[in-house]
């Protein structure tokens, strides 16, 4: 079956660095796009960014934009969010999802699977 898992988050603070993966299985993403989401308690989920399979298509959300990179490496089938700067606004959790690039980027529902999700907790 198709799974993604999200792996990396944790307890950090403001101004601290992370590095979060998404491992991808169960079939090909070749023409998909992947994407990153986050939601914080009580919150509705956001679009964070998100990246063609191939390494193309970087789009990020404003609120990020500056302070989080998006890489793939597709070797190890595995999607990377760096977050750089990080900041008590943006705890939450993240979610590594997987969409048809038909799709709308910025969207829960422009995405067809979805990982389970990894906490990132940012103190003052």
């Amino acid at each position: 079956q198709v799974q993604l898992i999200e792996s990396g988050g944790g307890l950090v603070q403001a101004g601290d660095s992370l590095r979060l993966s998404c491992a991808a299985s169960g079939r090909t993403f070749i023409g998909y796009r992947l994407g990153w989401f986050r939601q914080a308690p009580g919150k509705v989920r956001t679009f964070v960014g998100s990246i063609n399979w191939s390494g193309n298509g970087l789009y990020y959300a404003d609120s990020v934009k500056g302070r989080v990179s998006i890489s793939t490496d597709n070797a190890k089938k595995t999607i990377y969010l760096q977050m750089n700067s990080l900041k008590p606004e943006d705890t939450g959790v993240y979610y590594c999802a997987a969409g048809q690039r038909s799709g709308d980027r910025m969207e829960s529902h422009g995405y067809d699977y979805w990982g389970q999700g990894t906490q990132v907790t940012v103190s003052s």
